[in-house]
Order: structure tokens, then C-alpha cells, then sequence
């Protein structure tokens, strides 16, 4: 038999925030692996897509992703010839996304774009307009 607790938790947000992310990228994270991507790697794609030439330091700035894990992370889409690089100046490259990029991006944008529009008819419609901008006021 399984114990029921009296759980306060659940009335803290931060808890409630943490719950709701984690279950959120799980799902979301299940979704992608059809592609074989991770999220971070769809969001790289996705970002390198609306920016061609954009710059690792600046993909993960953009990211808040460490450059020790953003070396592995794109290491893993060139290997995959997903994406490509190309000389800025005498030290920078730029990234662009290759042929089969493109269709993988597109294809992640579109298991994205379901599932968000999932995510958002779980919501009552009057809060569905409230809720990126409260999200945003946490974190920007």
C-alpha cells in the first residue's frame, strides 16, 4: 500500500515551477528523440536557422550553455552533418545549417510547434495569454 503524505509543496512556485518544467521537457524530450535530437540540440538548430553565421560564444550566450558543454553539443550536429562552418575572420566561424539541417530543424519546429499548442490547451483560454509573459518575468 502506498503512503499518502500531507505534501505542502505543491502551494510553493518554485516547486510547482520545477514540476511543471521537468515534466514538460520530459515529454517535449520524448517527442525529439524520433529525430534523434535533444532539446538543447533542436533549440541550437532552430537558433543557427533564424541566424546562418552565427558564432558558438554567441549560440550560447543566447542559450545560457556553458562553452564546455557547447563544444560536445555542436561536435554532435557536425557529426551528424547537420550543420556546417565557415570562416569568420582569423579565429571565428560561423554556423550555418547544412541541407539535412534544414529538414531537421524543420521537422523538430514543427513536433515543437505540436506540442506547444498541446501545452497551451491544457490551460484555461483566460490564462493562455498570461503565461509567457509571467514565465518571462522570472527569468529575464
Amino acid at each position: 500500500m502506498t503512503e499518502q503524505l500531507n505534501d505542502p509543496l505543491p502551494m510553493l512556485p518554485g516547486y510547482a515551477l520545477r514540476r511543471a518544467a521537468n515534466a514538460c521537457a520530459a515529454e517535449l524530450g520524448v517527442r525529439l528523440a524520433t529525430l534523434d535530437l535533444r532539446q538543447s540540440e533542436a533549440s541550437v538548430l532552430i537558433l543557427i536557422g533564424a541566424n546562418p553565421g552565427v558564432t558558438a560564444a554567441a549560440l550560447g550566450r543566447q542559450l545560457d550553455i556553458q562553452r564546455a558543454n557547447m563544444v560536445p553539443l555542436l561536435k554532435r550536429l557536425e557529426e551528424a552533418e547537420l550543420i556546417d562552418r565557415a570562416p569568420i575572420d582569423g579565429k571565428s566561424q560561423g554556423l550555418a545549417l547544412s541541407e539535412p539541417g534544414i529538414d531537421r530543424m524543420a521537422a523538430a519546429r514543427t513536433i515543437i510547434d505540436t506540442y506547444e499548442a498541446e501545452l497551451l490547451a491544457r490551460l484555461p483560454a483566460e490564462h493562455r495569454p498570461h503565461l509567457l509573459p509571467a514565465l518571462a518575468a522570472l527569468w529575464r
